[in-house]
Order: structure tokens, then sequence, then C-alpha cells
């Protein structure tokens, strides 16, 4: 073992990455995938059929269910609710749990509700408290009930300036065709 599991952390699962933490009271079911150099903290549970990428923070009170799927790089902030089912009965399940993916460097702000099925992209940003109901496109900010596009964020989690550059690291981005990409760093 590899990995650091507070004695009062319930851990069923052998798959675990190097250097992860799992702190008091977290329980990881039999089934799940926990990559390398991750931090779960105190309240946390996570269910079999999941996957959580390496360097990944999950603060306090995350329930992580069936078919999430968490990329490398991802903050989860504290008791932010996933779900899994879009039509839920008390014991009628689903032959599969609808997936939803956390892309690369994502952040989800604290209480914040993820409806089942949607995608969080690439270095997006998701505000405290939001309910988030569509795909979350990468590099791009949301927040509200529900949660709307509210502009883009820097590599650094900067939100973007009308110029299109970050305030913060002075890198410039650019949307051609659709697409948003960096183009260099302002030196002025």
């Amino acid at each position: 073992m590899n990995y650091f599991k507070h004695e009062q952390s319930l851990v069923e699962t052998e798959q675990i990455g190097d250097d992860t933490r799992i702190w008091a009271f977290a329980h990881i079911l039999g089934g799940a995938v926990i990559g390398k150099n991750c931090n779960i903290n105190d309240h946390t549970f996570i269910e079999n059929d999941v996957i959580i990428g390496d360097n990944v923070t999950i603060k306090s009170g995350v329930y992580i269910w069936d078919g999430v799927r968490i990329n490398d790089n991802v903050f989860i902030g504290p008791n932010v609710t996933f779900t899994n089912d879009l039509n839920p009965r008390s014991k009628q399940y689903p032959t599969e749990f609808i997936q939803t993916v956390v892309k690369e460097f994502a952040s989800i702000g604290a209480n914040s509700t993820i409806i089942a099925g949607n995608s969080i992209g690439k270095y997006a940003m998701v505000g405290a408290g939001s309910v988030i109901t569509n795909h979350i496109p990468d590099y791009t900010l949301w927040y509200g009930n529900p949660a709307r596009m509210r502009g883009y964020v820097c590599t650094c989690g900067q939100k973007i300036n009308n110029a299109m550059q970050c305030d913060k690291c002075k890198k410039k981005y650019e949307i051609v065709n659709g697409s948003f990409s960096e183009v260099g760093i302002n030196e002025n």
C-alpha cells in the first residue's frame, strides 16, 4: 500500500494510486478506481463504477455515484452533488447509469449540483452553488441556478477580460471557428 488511509476511513478498493491520501470517514466501494496523488477529504463517498484520475482534490462531503468519470487535476469543492439517474424511483435501478465526465483541470465550486449526463470541459470553472443542467465547454465560467455561461477562464483559473487576456498571468486567447485557444503571453 503506497497511499495514506486514515484509520477511520473505509476503503474497499485496491485500485488506488501512489501518494493518494484518504481522510477520516471517507467510504470507497470495491469497484472504484482512484489515481495517484489524490486528496480525498472527510465524509466522502465513492461508489463502484467511478474512475478518478491523478492529482484530483475532492473536498469534504462529496458523494460520487456510479457513472461519474473525473479526469486528472480536477478540483471538486465541498458538498458538490453528482446525480446519475434522471428518473429515480426507490428500488428501481436502470440497467446502466448515465455517465457524467469532468475533464482535466476543471474546478467545481462548493455546493454545486451536477445533473447526470452532462460534461464539464477542460479548465472550466463552475461557481459555488450552481446547478449544471448543460454540457460545459472547455475554458468557460458558469454559475447560477440554472447555471449560465458568464465568460472564459484562463488556465491559471482567472476570468479572461474583454480583450481576451488574463489580467493575472497575461496569457492571451482567441476564438476561431468556435474554438477557444491560447495565442501567447502579452509582455506589455
